[in-house]
């Protein structure tokens, strides 16, 4: 706008200045031209005189001019008139005008007599008196002019406004702001340019969007079950590696193993279609029954064999679902009216803190093939006897602890850094832990499914984000770290929460730029559009914003282009011995592309090994963080 403002004067400028020169040298040529032509018109004037003069000396051979020369001078407006002969005086005329403005004439009519006529006649120019009609005409031409000026400095206006608007818009281009650009179309000009780049724009988003669409078949067609939709064996197989690490699992839960007997014979009897549209209508069952199960999944093992993981939960409620479970499939109706008493069987196997995947599976098997032998539909569950006293906790019980654990501020904050490939710390991630006993800490993923049920959350994450301001931020020592910060969903999609955050912020500004907030990809995708005026605020704020968990489950990657986040981490599923995964190479292959042209950073979670590091250097990933770079380490 002051660009626009500032051409367009100066070309005003230009162009008044060039106008008003034009005028003057024609006002110029038009003043001398008057000043040459009454003085032509008043010279013949003086000679029409003299010629009359002369006229009547041969007619009369005298110089008698008192009867008639009187009233000829006065119409000439002369001033004073003598005729001379040999110096003496002849005839003298005094007119009545007294005016500076004069110009005199001398004509000799006889140098033999030396006969001269002297004249003084008032000057030419002064004889014109500009009258009201010549001051309206001019009026109204500076006014016409005046007009024209105004006119074209706003033609001027418009014209480099629409190209200043059209090179805004190139310059969201530049900067990758595509969306941007396609929003704020204006009034660019030349429109031609405006409208070319508009739909550049558009066919641009489609192929983002047509892009997407090929990353997410991508990964459907690596992890995914072509029938049913849910993860297939490769998904599970990743899915349970997250859940694990080197010395075993990482949490308790529960692994179901759902198996249908003679399922292909009831395909040949019903058709393959109507097999299809049965399975799809169990697993969407049981899929609505487990949805409050924080991150439980399903998946496809074999033919007829689906697997049921379900972390953090107890043994008295694993034995629940299980029981729930058998009784949704019973109830759905089988192709054809086929019922079979004799067709579903659970096997589930209860795991505890480092017990191993190999093992977990095992277990799972032996107790479907026990649950085979009791006969009929049935669930059986292995139990070796061991579960986490901590985790048995009710739900009341949960509430007073973590009640508490906020009244006392129990929750200690743990930061791990995550680096770059030259060893630069790029940001802490920070977490809490809950502190039971003096050397004994409950982790996030104990706690937090509780503290999600008590709807505690929010409340969590004040205490967090408040001590990391109180006890570092404002310190020297950690001035210029940035720090990443996990927000729950319950907490992003309380107002409440969002307008103490806004606030909160606000008073520390001056620390707002060394912050990341992050979310996981589930929530991101799922709440797209309740996230991103929460999104805005942030990023308004000066903060950034971060996904996690990305490739834990199928979904596209637009959403992480509308949200605008400026750093995604990946599952550690996806990251686990990466460098003998070809399809989960691929699948990361497949999402920088996806991003490619974004201010999008990738970064990874859960790096173990070196080899897990070169290879996620070489597909282009930016940082990571995991037990390869060190150790969690408390603030």
């Amino acid at each position: 706008m002051k660009l626009t403002r500032m051409l367009t004067k100066k070309l005003a400028s230009f162009w008044l200045g060039s106008l008003i020169a034009v005028a003057v040298v024609f006002l110029i040529a038009a003043l001398l031209s008057f000043f040459h032509l009454a003085n032509r018109m008043q010279q013949q004037q003086v000679t029409e005189l003299q010629e009359m003069l002369l006229q009547h000396h041969h007619q009369h051979l005298t110089w008698e001019l008192d009867d008639w020369l009187p009233p000829v001078l006065m119409s000439y407006k002369t001033v004073t008139f003598e005729l001379t002969q040999n110096g003496r005086s002849l005839f003298q005329y005094q007119g009545n005008i007294h005016t500076p403005f004069v110009t005199e004439y001398h004509k000799a009519f006889d140098p033999e007599h030396k006969v001269v006529m002297h004249v003084t006649l008032e000057s030419p120019y002064v004889l014109h008196r500009v009258d009201g009609v010549e001051v309206a005409i001019i009026l109204i031409a500076l006014s016409l002019i005046g007009l024209y000026v105004r006119y074209g400095f706003n033609w001027l206006y418009k014209q480099l406004f629409g190209v200043e608007e059209l090179v805004a818009r190139g310059q969201m281009v530049l900067n990758g702001e595509h969306h941007r650009a396609l929003e704020n179309r204006g009034n660019g000009q030349p429109r031609i340019i405006n409208r070319a780049l508009t739909q550049l724009l558009e066919e641009l988003q489609d192929a983002h969007k047509e892009r997407s669409r090929f990353d997410k078949f991508i990964r459907s067609n690596t992890f995914l079950d072509a029938d049913t939709g849910i993860g297939n064996r490769l998904y599970l197989k990743n899915r349970i590696a997250a859940l694990s690490n080197d010395y075993g699992m990482l949490s308790h839960g529960v692994i179901y193993l759902l198996e249908m007997e003679e399922l292909d014979v009831l395909q040949q009897d019903a058709g393959e279609a109507a097999i299809i549209e049965y399975l799809t209508t169990c697993v969407t069952a049981i899929d609505s029954a487990l949805k409050n199960q924080a991150n439980s999944f399903i998946a496809r093992r074999e033919f007829n064999q689906f697997a049921i993981v379900i972390p953090q939960i107890s043994l008295l409620e694993a034995d629940s679902i299980a029981a729930k479970v058998l009784s949704i499939c019973q109830r759905i109706p089988m192709p054809e009216g086929f019922k079979l008493d004799n067709f579903y069987h659970i096997g589930g196997a209860y795991f505890s803190v480092q017990d191993k995947p190999s093992q977990l599976i095992e277990e799972a098997e032996m107790a479907l093939r026990a649950a085979q032998y009791q006969g009929n539909n049935s669930w059986f569950m292995y139990d070796k006897g061991s579960v986490d006293q901590e985790f048995a906790k009710g739900s009341v019980r949960w509430r007073a602890l973590l009640e508490m654990a906020l009244e006392k501020k129990r929750f200690v904050h743990f930061a791990t850094p995550t680096l770059d490939f030259d060893g630069e710390i790029l940001h802490q991630e920070i977490f809490a832990r809950l502190r039971e006993k003096k050397d004994s800490y409950i982790r996030a993923t104990q706690y937090a499914p509780m503290a999600v049920k008590c709807g505690l959350m929010p409340q969590i994450d004040r205490m967090l984000i408040n001590e990391l301001f109180d006890k570092y931020l404002k310190h020297k020592k950690y001035q210029g770290q940035h720090y990443c910060i996990n927000l729950s969903l319950d907490s992003v999609m309380s107002e409440q929460f969002v307008s103490w955050l806004k606030t909160t912020l606000l008073e520390h500004r001056n620390h707002v730029s060394n912050l990341i907030f992050e979310v996981n990809e589930s929530a991101a995708f799922k709440h797209s559009e309740q996230l991103k005026p929460v999104f805005n605020i942030i990023r308004k704020m000066g903060a950034k914003i971060s996904v996690d968990f990305v490739g834990q489950q199928v979904v596209g990657s637009q959403y992480l282009k509308e949200l605008q986040v400026d750093f995604i981490k990946l599952h550690p599923s996806i990251i686990r011995q990466i460098h003998l995964r070809p399809e989960n190479q691929l699948f990361v292959r497949s999402l920088i592309g996806a991003l490619f042209k974004t201010e999008i950073q990738i970064q990874a979670e859960g790096v173990v090994s070196f080899e897990e590091w070169q290879i996620l250097k070489v597909l282009g990933v930016t940082g990571g963080q995991g037990p390869y770079f060190q150790e969690l380490k408390e603030l």
